[in-house]
């Protein structure tokens, strides 16, 4: 039972950093949009 606690809580973990990287990326790409929108005018 404590092997699947910490496979669990090892798993959630990993799918938390890629959804954190996910999220800084995302903000990137938006930014660099309204950027080149800036630039545009």
């Amino acid at each position: 039972m404590k092997k699947l606690i910490v496979v669990v809580l090892a798993g959630s973990l990993c799918f938390t950093a890629a959804a954190c990287n996910a999220v800084k990326g995302l903000g990137r790409d938006i930014e660099s949009v309204g950027q080149a929108g800036d630039r545009a005018l």
